[in-house]
């Protein structure tokens, strides 16, 4: 089944206290201050199943092609496709920056081990882009969107910095003091991130309200955004592996397509707002749905085998 129950409830849920915020203004208020601390403890529980020691076993023998790829995924096409955007959509044009130059989502090996690709790449990539994004994306902001944007670096340096190493740094202290926790907490993920998602969207959206009862237009246009801009991850995913294996071929896709926008939506509320918020919320579609073309496209490249 390439789309899951629990993938459609959290698509749910996040579309639901999204227009619930929209709605109710007065009530998402009341988790205004909340949405960094959710996305912390999202994260914290993420890189749960993430083992360090791993990463360093898939690196080794691949690392030129996988930085390259990383260069690619952090510098080259967020740019790439800012500059795309801000000539057939500019309004669109830094959510396209954000979304493209942020880290790779902790669950793509997931997404990855559903499609058959190559999972040990991807969660390579998973964590070098989780390293990097917190440098990378704010200096991307600060160069190419210089004359519109008079955001502090440190202060986005700052703010990416906390949210991605401190749950990385709290998983590895609880790993190696409290390591009986671990399974209990994996198993409690799934619920607790759906109340984490629901608090994001709740404290985020509300402050928009006034801006999309006015314009309920930008949400079709930012699904479409959101839809257009993850067929062509998958498309550059695959085609960078073009000479390499399906599997990598697969794993590139995934590394593109499964990125982590909840981090866009608090990132970008912080210092942006409103339509790139919107963008990366609708975003949580595609970002299971890919599944379905990678499947195919799997299906179709070893049948012609």
């Amino acid at each position: 089944m390439p789309f899951r129950l629990n993938d459609l409830l959290l698509v749910v849920v996040v579309i639901t206290s999204m227009v619930a915020a929209i709605i109710f203004p007065d009530f998402g208020s009341l988790f205004q201050a909340l949405p960094v601390y959710c996305v912390m403890a999202n994260f914290f529980l993420s890189y749960l199943s993430i083992e360090l020691s791993d990463v360093w076993k898939a690196l080794q023998g691949h690392s030129r092609q996988i930085m390259a790829f990383t260069v690619m995924k952090l510098v080259i096409l967020p740019v790439i496709l800012f500059y795309i955007f801000y000539y057939i959509a500019p309004a669109y044009a830094l959510s396209a920056l954000l979304l493209t130059g942020v880290s790779t989502g902790v669950v793509a090996p997931f997404i990855s081990n559903m499609v058959r690709g190559n999972s040990s790449l991807v969660l390579v990539v998973v964590v070098i882009t989780s390293a990097l994004a917190p440098f990378t994306l704010p200096l991307l902001i600060k160069i190419v969107t210089a004359r519109q944007v008079g955001i502090s670096f440190f202060s986005m340096l700052r703010m990416l910095a906390l949210v991605i190493f401190v749950p990385i740094a709290a998983v590895e202290v609880l790993r190696c003091l409290i390591p009986r926790l671990l399974a209990p907490l994996m198993k409690m993920q799934f619920p607790i991130s759906l109340v984490l998602f629901a608090i994001i969207d709740l404290g985020v959206f509300y402050r928009y309200a006034p801006f999309f009862k006015k314009e309920p237009g930008i949400i079709i246009l930012a699904s479409a955004v959101a839809f257009a801009l993850a067929a062509i991850y998958c498309i550059i995913g695959i085609i960078f592996f073009w000479k390499s294996s399906l599997e990598n071929q697969l794993a590139g896709a995934v590394i593109l397509g499964n990125l982590n926008n909840v981090l866009v939506i608090v990132f970008s509320s912080e210092f942006f707002g409103p339509v790139e918020p919107m963008v990366a919320a609708m975003y949580m579609i595609p970002f299971f749905v890919i599944v379905i073309p990678l499947r195919y496209y799997r299906h179709r490249r070893t049948k012609a085998v």
